[in-house]
This record gives C-alpha cells, sequence and structure tokens, in this order.
C-alpha cells in the first residue's frame, strides 16, 4: 500500500504545475494531460480499465456523457478514458487535496439546490458552448454497487433548449479483485457511499492486487428524440442499469441503444403508463414497436 500511495503522491506532485501551466493556455493541452493523469492514476493504484464501446462525437455538439456512480474510484476510471470535464457536487470543493486536482481538472460543482439550480444550469451551458465535453453522474450521490440508483430528471435541464448536447450512457462496474471475478460479499469493497473516508478506503483497497473495472459506453441518443426530460432520464437509466446488472453476474457486455419514445393514436384497450414512453398503445405492442425502433438511438442511424 506504501508503495501505492507514494507513487500516486509524487506522481500528482509532478502533475499540479504542469496542470497548472496548460489551464492558462490555449488549446485542448489541458484536457488531454488530464487523461493523462487519470490513466496514470490507475496504474499506479494497480487498477486495470477494460473499455468496450467508443467515445460519441458531437461534431458542432458536445457531449455530456451519463454515468452511474459507486467510488471515487469512477473519477479516475473515466478520467483516464475521456477528454471531458467533471460536473460533481459541491461538496468535493471542499475535500481536502481532492479539491486542488479536481480544480485543476476544471470540474464544474453543483449543489443542485432550487435556488442554485437556475445558475448551475447557466454555468453548465456556458461550458458546453466554450467546447468542453462533459461527464455526469445523474444519480446525485454514490451507491452500493449493487444497483444503479434512478436518475434525477432534474440533471437532464442541460439537455432541453433547440441545440442540446448529445448524450451517451456509461455503465461502470468493478469486476474484479485478486485477479477474481468480483463476487457479491466482495463487490462493496469497491464502493465508497455514506460517510466512509477516502483514506481508509484507499487503505483497504490497496491491499488487494489485480482490480479491474469493466467500462461500457453505450450508443449516443439525441434529447431532441424525447418529449420530456423524464422520458429521457428513465430511458438512460434503463440501459446503464441492464448492462450494469449484466457485468455484475459476470456476463458477457456489449453496447445497449436506448429505446426512443415512439408517438403513436391512441387505441382502445390497457394501456401502459405515460411515463414509460408507450401511452395510446396496449403494452407488449408498445414494447415490440421500441424494441424495433432501438437503434434508430444510434447517431447517424
Amino acid at each position: 500500500m506504501g508503495a501505492r500511495g507514494l507513487g500516486v503522491s509524487l506522481w500528482t506532485l509532478g502533475a499540479v504545475p504542469v496542470q497548472t501551466v496548460l489551464i492558462v493556455l490555449p488549446g485542448r493541452g489541458r484536457v488531454v494531460f488530464a487523461r493523462v493523469y487519470w490513466r496514470t492514476f490507475c496504474r499506479l493504484i494497480g487498477l486495470e480499465v477494460r473499455l468496450a464501446g467508443e467515445p460519441a462525437h458531437g461534431h458542432r455538439r458536445r457531449v455530456v456523457f451519463v454515468s452511474n456512480h459507486s467510488s471515487w474510484l469512477d473519477i479516475p476510471v473515466l478520467g483516464g478514458v475521456l477528454e471531458a470535464c467533471f460536473i460533481a457536487k459541491a461538496e468535493v470543493g471542499a475535500w481536502p487535496v481532492i479539491r486542488t486536482i479536481a480544480r485543476l481538472g476544471r470540474t464544474e460543482f453543483v449543489t443542485r439546490r432550487k435556488s442554485r439550480t437556475g445558475f448551475e444550469n447557466k454555468a453548465i451551458r456556458e461550458r458546453l458552448e466554450a467546447g468542453d465535453d462533459l461527464i455526469l453522474f445523474p444519480e446525485g450521490t454514490t451507491s452500493d454497487g449493487a444497483r444503479v440508483l434512478p436518475f434525477r430528471s432534474s440533471f437532464f435541464a442541460l439537455a432541453e433548449g433547440a441545440d442540446p448536447p448529445i448524450l451517451q450512457p456509461i455503465s461502470v462496474v468493478y469486476d474484479r479483485l485478486d485477479g477474481l471475478p468480483a463476487l457479491r460479499s466482495t463487490r462493496p469493497l469497491f464502493a465508497w457511499y455514506g460517510d466512509m473516508d477516502i483514506g481508509p478506503h484507499f487503505w483497504r483497497l490497496a491491499q488487494h492486487h489485480g482490480l479491474r473495472a469493466s467500462v461500457i459506453l453505450h450508443a449516443p441518443v439525441d434529447p431532441l428524440s424525447f418529449p420530456d426530460r423524464k422520458l429521457l432520464a428513465r430511458s438512460l437509466w434503463r440501459v446503464v442499469a441492464e448492462s450494469a446488472a449484466d457485468m455484475r453476474q459476470n456476463r458477457p457486455a456489449a453496447p445497449l441503444a436506448a429505446a426512443i419514445p415512439v408517438a403513436v393514436p391512441s387505441a382502445p384497450g390497457p394501456v401502459a403508463d405515460a411515463a414509460d414512453g408507450r401511452a395510446g398503445k396496449p403494452a407488449a405492442a408498445a414494447d415490440s414497436s421500441q424494441e424495433r425502433r432501438t437503434r434508430a438511438a444510434v447517431l447517424g442511424k
């Protein structure tokens, strides 16, 4: 553990002045170096990252990556595979050392208090307009790693308007411990939630080897295909949760496409909940219709 902690400390001390300079220079050097920093961080703590799928490219539109969240490890894992900045809860900005690293990574901090929502949404939109892609954790907190909490629709206010960013759902699961498949009894070792302190958590984790995180980048979606942000949040949650559940059971997982609600004329007969995107059609028929249109969520298809 001591060697890993020392390695991370030395790497961080060397990286801070580099990133401090890159932040004030034009170009994407600060974004690229942040990715190098996190990728090296993972290697130093002995965490392998397995990646499936490709990061979305919005071309003239920016991209917001939407991921489940169970541990502080999600930061180095996703930071090492994506050239994007994080949207983090305000508490992170108060943690010693971590706050310095987060700010150098140009993290956008949010409180999600109603009195601050308008200001924070404006700040996020300005970051997107400035050319940054962002990483969002719409659960609003970390889970215990055994499930994906429902996505809060309020986080998807950034996807409203005439020219919203492209959204790409991501599933992250920690599936190897000491080189063996992580089980229900051992997976909580990776999770960081409640009132856990980061120091003791790192200490426990560093006593193990053969750690692995699997990251699935699912098909990107266009928010303009959804009638409201509640349906959008639910659809993305389903993709992320389904894939994460497969990985937790050590099943093969591949990128999925989110089902897009299809507007259909109302018809007699039992009708499913409109929040599931199936209003106006018997539930079984609506599910079949969405199945056939799932691929429509893949941009360019």
